[in-house]
């Protein structure tokens, strides 16, 4: 038998904060059950924001270098021993976290919360996996999804970001005629607004500190309105900060006429205030849902959810998603979605994507909010 020969491809490689160096890299065919993708759109998010800038993302930090990534699609190039569903020259998106498949959240179809679960692009696990910015990249099969024929590559890097929001809404039980606000409107709360109009909610609002990110969520028709939050100086005391924030709730639910709250609020900040906030804003017999990740300990007015049977959830990455991201992407209904892709950027380019990321603005003054990085032009 005549040993295997490596080829090389590119990766894009995070050494540490602000350390990322395009290298060479060799690439193995597939192994049992794994298929092999050439990567063609990768989004860039917040986590992989916080590894480039800090080398970690809250308690996990970098302990090896590490290809980042993991909102990708691509095409199979090859499929190792045991594949079936999957064949060369097939358009899939990369599901980024591999499930251990025997453990009792995993039975249960709720892998996300599965302890063995290695996620492609995090430092949780050592040694850590890599994710999707470089060429191409094996994978095991069974979490790589074919893409419908009117799903381009671009849309299908939206899965994952998508799949956070369908699991969110399925955990708040969304459905139409519902009337939901939206706390911030970064990538994430943009896609809480698209996925609650394609499930028929009859008003769909939105609050963040941005007005420009506002203006931009409106004008594509994401929110029917918006509220703009005022900056201030940080409360002093506990006391002084939940007033505010029911003070400051109250003003955004007059300017929305909806004095009693809303039936669902998706909180997408992780910001303190934001998530206190939320608890006034819900309805009674409502639900609030914490997705955006942020603050780790958080001061609650909890006497106000309770007497009002307010649900406050917790919402995990997701699990048995990908297959309605897809087919939503696919079909027109999260209407404007391609909006969301501001800037797109070639991978040897990668360190400035990250840079414009973390302004938030281009060289020209325009709003960065989901950078797509893809094959060198």
């Amino acid at each position: 038998m005549f040993p295997v020969t490596a080829q090389l491809q590119r990766a894009v490689v995070l050494h540490g904060p602000k350390d990322l160096r395009l290298e060479e890299r060799p690439f193995w065919p597939p192994q049992y059950c794994h298929a092999q993708v050439a990567v063609k759109s990768t989004g860039l998010c917040g986590s992989d924001l916080h590894y480039y800038l800090e080398g970690r993302n809250g308690d996990f930090a970098l302990q090896a270098p590490l290809v980042l990534g993991h909102e990708s699609a691509g095409v199979i190039t090859a499929v190792g021993p045991g594949v079936k569903h999957l064949v060369p020259g097939q358009r899939v998106a990369i599901e980024a976290g591999i499930m251990c498949k025997e453990c009792s959240y995993c039975q249960a179809g709720r892998y996300n919360l599965c302890k063995g679960m290695r996620f492609a692009s995090s430092a949780k696990t050592f040694p850590h996996l890599d994710g999707t910015l470089q060429d191409r990249m094996n994978h095991p099969a069974h979490v790589i999804h074919p893409l419908p024929d009117n799903c381009s590559f671009e849309q299908a890097a939206l899965a994952e970001p998508l799949s956070v929001l369908i699991h969110a809404a399925r955990r708040a039980n969304l459905g139409s005629g519902q009337r939901v606000l939206v706390f911030g409107v970064g990538t994430i709360g943009i896609l809480a607004c698209a996925l609650a109009n394609a499930y028929g909610a009859s008003r769909v609002v939105a609050i963040d500190i941005n007005q420009a990110r506002l203006n931009f969520a409106k004008s594509h028709d994401f929110a029917s309105q918006t509220h703009c939050l005022p900056m201030v100086d940080k409360a002093k005391t506990t006391d002084e900060q939940l007033r505010r924030a029911k003070d400051n709730v109250s003003v955004a639910l007059s300017k929305f006429n909806e004095p009693d709250g809303f039936d669902v609020v998706f909180e997408c900040t992780g910001a303190e205030p934001c998530i206190q906030m939320s608890i006034h804003a819900a309805v009674t017999g409502g639900k609030v849902m914490l997705v955006g990740m942020g603050s780790r300990n958080v001061m609650l007015p909890l006497s106000a959810a309770a007497l009002r049977e307010v649900d406050i959830q917790g919402s995990f990455r997701y699990a048995n998603t990908y297959p309605e991201a897809l087919k939503l992407l696919g079909s027109g209904k999260l209407r404007n979605i391609e909006q969301l892709i501001t800037h797109r950027i070639p991978l040897e380019d990668t360190a400035r994507a990250f840079e414009l990321l973390a302004r938030g603005k281009d060289e020209d003054g325009n709003m960065v909010i989901k950078i797509v990085i893809g094959p060198s032009s």
